[in-house]
């Protein structure tokens, strides 16, 4: 892939994230400033669709894309989001909050990592098979899951999504983030999906596990930080939290 196909991968990704609307020529030139004509734009479109990357929905379409193309940006494209100061104590104090209303940890780091990034959130303790969701609502507000048969594969799942978790977390290194794109899913029903797993441990030695589900077009860097320093909040992780000129110490 040359550099300006990578640059028209990276674009319609990033649109798409935001519209769900396939991408056409137009919208590339004159929103993001691609230094080409509409013309070549689109023969450059039709190259990444030959190769996999880009798929067009329809005739008078313009693209989306693939699975494989969302893969490459992910693993090519896409720039690591550093948490800003800003961000991390507003999840601190968001943590705080929940942890004061007495609610257990799983229930907590779900509903905190749900409402940061409108996708399904899955905690849980696997030593304890304790596990809480929280955001499919959300998830099925998204246009990809307004079909009844989706809603129904969804739910379905979600039923039993604490029994494959074992076998999810298996194949994955202590301290890693996987990132499972539509087909990779270990969990086949909903390989219309993207998930993100990370598990981690808790100060006591027992395995905690963060996951989030939501459409292919999530946003991977961010929610991937968001996982990623929510994990470490849960996995033990001293941290101060400025509230009220009143240093609290988290654990």
């Amino acid at each position: 892939m040359n550099a300006r196909q990578e640059k028209i991968l990276e674009c319609i990704v990033e649109e798409y994230t935001s519209t769900a609307i396939p991408i056409g020529s137009k919208v590339l030139v004159e929103k993001y400033g691609i230094d080409a004509s509409s013309a070549t734009i689109r023969n450059e479109m039709v190259e990444l669709e030959e190769m996999g990357y880009l798929y067009q929905p329809h005739i008078s379409a313009g693209r989306i894309p693939t699975d494989k193309g969302y893969r490459y940006f992910v693993e090519e494209l896409m720039k690591d989001k550093v948490l800003s100061k800003k961000e991390q104590l507003r999840l601190q104090e968001e943590l705080l909050k929940l942890k004061a209303k007495n609610m257990r940890l799983s229930r907590t780091s779900a509903k905190l990592l749900s409402g940061l990034t409108g996708n399904l959130a899955i905690s849980g303790i696997l030593d304890k098979d304790e596990f809480d969701d929280f955001g499919m609502s959300d998830l099925l507000s998204e246009p990809e899951f307004q079909k009844l048969d989706e809603i129904c594969r969804l739910t379905e799942t979600m039923d039993y999504i604490d029994e494959m978790f074992d076998k999810i977390v298996k194949g994955i290194k202590e301290g890693e983030t996987k990132i499972f794109i539509g087909l990779e899913n270990p969990v086949s029903k909903i390989s219309s999906c993207s998930m993100i797993v990370s598990p981690y441990k808790l100060k006591n030695g027992q395995r905690g596990v963060l996951a989030l589900i939501g459409p292919k077009r999530m946003k991977y860097a961010k929610n991937k930080s968001l996982i990623e320093y929510i994990k470490k909040m849960m996995g033990g992780a001293s941290v101060i939290v400025v509230a009220g000129g009143i240093n609290v110490l988290i654990y």
